[in-house]
């Protein structure tokens, strides 16, 4: 599933720290929006991360799931590109 990840923290020292959180997990589209192809497993893992940096009280975080035919319809006008889901590799 594609989960589209927008946060707004005031503490540069959080927001540093989910930044670094988040790129474990997904790529950042723009400044404090992150695109994650996820598994539950993956899914729940990163909000575990997210909620280890996170204050409650300040901060903002949001997780939107987007379904297979919402993501195929995503369009992206002008600077960046769609994440394109990760492929497979068998090692």
């Amino acid at each position: 599933m594609l989960y589209v990840i927008v946060y707004d923290i005031p503490d540069d020292g959080r927001r540093n720290q989910l930044f670094k959180a988040l790129k474990g997990f997904g790529t950042r589209v723009q400044y404090s929006v992150f695109e994650a192809h996820l598994n539950k497993t993956q899914y729940e893992e990163m909000k575990q991360a997210v909620t280890r940096v996170i204050d409650t009280s300040e901060d903002s975080v949001r997780y939107y799931a987007l379904c297979g035919a919402c993501a195929g319809r995503m369009e992206v006008p002008a600077v960046g590109d769609i994440t394109s889901k990760p492929e497979t590799i068998v090692v």
